[in-house]
């Protein structure tokens, strides 16, 4: 006997009556699982949510039968995921920034996938690649024109990609991605202010979204507090983070919470610097190239010295000196070059860095390590860390210690911007004196 699935394929009649009410179960079970994230730590819920209870709980289902017909259901089932998603981030997302969080992490999204929109890509997949196995087993009597399902999924996957069909017609991947970047291009070009676009521009980075990729785990530094996670998934998708104030410094700050990142009297970019420099350091000394920061005896006539000095050649028998920056992404002076090109405020500083430190060169191979609040990176850094990562492989075997560093160093980023945010709020009295009652 055969499947629904193999029948459709050689045209034999098969109903989608049942689909909605499969769906309808499986959201409730999924909304079960849902109701019990909020009692774990919200990065904690995240992860889980984005990688076990989201996609991976529907996928087998969407490729099987044509979900894509029951457009209700899907609509429903992505709308219990927002819910969800608002409830542990503790946001309210408005449609645009939901819209940005089912992308990928690669395009500035939360990589928690838009279920209405994958239906189409998980089926033509799903059939395309099982055909010629279906057919090798049923006899050739059975074989005729494909089922009327399949046409429709063809022609709603036409329509909402504008493009021809991919010559990977197997890979999942190869039908969902015109989709992806089209909803991508729409979203970018419909920016009407320079920060919204900068904004985009910088969480689209490939390097932006490390913090989202890492296991949360307090005891490897790849942990999030619940408001260092409000404030990282705000930044990234642009919701509010608090009601519009006085920052400590006397500017006025509104409530995307942006004027944190780049104030004077930011108490989160002195943290940022120093965590920043001390990944940068340990992953040396993991690489076998012991390193110190702030090396004496090499000030310049300013009195400023670089960050950091490894203590063995690094390249053609120079010691490697670096001087780290974390440049704010959004900031005004930085907004016409970073609202038409991702990592261009990166670059820029690391430009200034090199003439500042273009005395050093002879002597020392000096490497500056420039790095965006939104998570881009300048060319220089990222050859930088990722011959770090190389070299950490190569002395440890531990094969993934590129894509670590990156995580280290982008979870660094993120407490840096939170502490920041947060920082421009008032002072507060608290029941401190409570414990010290006798």
């Amino acid at each position: 006997m055969t499947s629904s699935e193999d029948l459709s394929l050689l045209g034999a009649p098969v109903t989608s009556a049942g689909i909605p009410t499969a769906l309808r179960r499986k959201v409730e079970a999924l909304k079960r699982l849902y109701s019990r994230l909020p009692a774990l730590h919200a990065h904690s819920a995240l992860y889980l949510l984005k990688n076990c209870l989201a996609l991976p709980k529907l996928l087998y289902l969407l490729r099987c039968s044509p979900t894509f017909l029951a457009s209700e259901e899907l609509k429903y089932i992505d709308d219990t995921l927002r819910s969800c998603l608002e409830t542990i981030t503790n946001s309210k997302l408005e449609d645009s920034q939901w819209n940005q969080a089912t992308l990928p992490v690669s395009t500035g999204g939360l990589g928690l996938g838009n279920i209405h929109e994958l239906a189409t890509p998980a089926y033509l997949a799903s059939v395309h690649g099982f055909s010629a196995l279906i057919r090798s087993i049923l006899p050739a009597r059975v074989e005729s024109a494909a089922h009327p399902t399949i046409h429709a999924a063809l022609a709603l996957w036409t329509t909402r990609s504008d493009e021809a069909p991919p010559s990977a017609v197997a890979s999942q991947k190869s039908w969902l991605k015109p989709l992806q970047s089209k909803r991508y291009l729409e979203m970018l070009t419909s920016q009407t202010t320079g920060q919204s676009r900068a904004r985009l521009l910088g969480v689209s980075a490939p390097e932006s979204g490390a913090w989202l990729q890492a296991l949360p785990v307090p005891s490897l530094g790849t942990f999030l507090d619940d408001n260092s996670l409000r404030v990282a998934v705000g930044l990234r998708l642009g919701t509010k983070l608090c009601e519009p104030h006085t920052c400590r410094c006397g500017a006025q700050v509104q409530q995307d919470g942006a004027h944190g990142l780049s104030c004077k009297r930011s108490a989160g970019r002195f943290s940022r610097h120093s965590a920043l420099n001390d990944v940068i350091k340990r992953a040396l000394s993991s690489a076998g190239v012991p390193a110190i920061l702030e090396p004496p005896g090499l000030c310049r006539a300013d009195g400023k010295r670089p960050d950091g000095l490894s203590l063995i050649p690094w390249s053609c028998g120079k010691s490697l000196l670096w001087d780290a920056t974390c440049v704010d992404t959004v900031a005004v002076s930085h907004m016409p070059k970073t609202s038409s090109s991702a990592g261009a405020a990166a670059e820029s500083m690391a430009n200034k860095k090199m003439a500042k430190y273009a005395c050093f060169r002879g002597q020392y191979h000096f490497v500056p390590v420039a790095v965006e609040t939104l998570g881009a990176w300048s060319k220089d850094a990222l050859d930088f860390l990722k011959s770090v990562g190389r070299r950490i492989e190569e002395h440890t075997g531990k094969k993934r210690s590129t894509v670590f560093l990156f995580q280290r160093i982008s979870m660094a980023i993120q407490r840096g911007n939170a502490i920041s945010v947060l920082g421009t709020l008032p002072l507060m009295n608290q029941l401190d004196e409570i414990f010290y009652l006798v």
